[in-house]
């Protein structure tokens, strides 16, 4: 241990003859090493032929509504062939700091905020709409402009959850409006609930009502004045190997189409 903290230039022990602990390089010059370790053991386990079969741990973020309905669904799927897989699953509209929160990989909505410590893969472009249920609109009627959301109630997000803003397109282009906060929750699931059972106008990605659409119980309004799409990224801590249960693919595309719906293509721009 001399000899190494004659090669570094530092002290890295504060040695006493009843206590011997690390100095603040020693801190810092552990943590470095402990990283590289890391690295290193990630490089193996990616050139090893048996990656492919994954194992450990893995802690991924992601919003309530698309994680329940269209992520789920996809990582039930993934881990069945995989018993050496776990997951810790964290559902929530709230951001939040994957580095502090030991997320291995997040699933974000809209425009990323700073990400100088995240690597970011934009993974689709969804189309938002205006909708709401048949019995609302029977009793409040269709707005058929703008303007006409300001007489209607409306659901909408909150400061820390989805937003409390509407992404619309009118004859000058494509801006933010804000409706009548009539109801605000903290996360879209409630918030599609909340839609369906009539209490007002929400706005959402296609992939969070399409059944709902579908089966009726939703209807889109102001189809004209649909704005811009929303960007779905995924991110994850910047660092130089990802583990192959972060950076897993699809093994046999081919034989296993049926599972589009996976993660394991989720690196392909495919529609959601």
């Amino acid at each position: 241990m001399a000899r190494l903290e004659h090669r570094l230039g530092v002290k890295l022990f504060h040695r006493t003859t009843r206590l011997t602990r690390l100095t603040a390089d020693g801190e810092a010059y552990l943590t470095a090493c402990a990283s590289a370790l890391d690295e290193i053991t990630a490089s193996q386990a990616a050139l090893s032929s048996s990656n492919r079969v994954l194992s450990g741990r893995i802690h991924m973020d992601m919003p309530v509504a698309f994680g329940r309905r269209v992520l789920l669904p996809a990582l039930i799927e993934i881990t069945r062939p995989h018993p050496g897989l776990s997951l810790s699953l964290t559902f929530t509209d709230a951001t939040s700091d994957l580095l502090q929160d030991d997320v291995d990989i997040a699933i974000r909505f809209g425009t990323l905020r700073d990400t100088s410590h995240l690597v970011a893969r934009r993974l689709a472009t969804q189309a938002r709409v205006i909708c709401a249920s048949p019995s609302y609109l029977r009793a409040m009627g269709d707005p058929i402009s703008l303007p006409d959301i300001h007489q209607h109630r409306c659901i909408v997000g909150s400061p820390k959850g989805p937003p409390l803003v509407w992404f619309v397109r009118d004859e000058y282009g494509e801006k933010r409006i804000t409706p009548p906060a009539t109801h605000q929750l903290s996360d879209a699931e409630a918030m599609v609930d909340a839609a369906v059972s009539g209490l007002g106008l929400a706005q959402f990605p296609i992939s969070l009502v399409r059944e709902h659409l579908g089966n009726g119980r939703l209807q889109a309004v102001l189809p004209g004045y649909s704005g811009m799409g929303v960007d779905i990224h995924a991110v994850w801590p910047k660092r130089a190997q990802l583990s192959p249960r972060v950076r897993y693919t699809n093994p046999d595309r081919e034989r296993t189409k049926a599972r589009d719906r996976s993660l394991s293509s989720l690196g392909s721009r495919r529609r959601l």
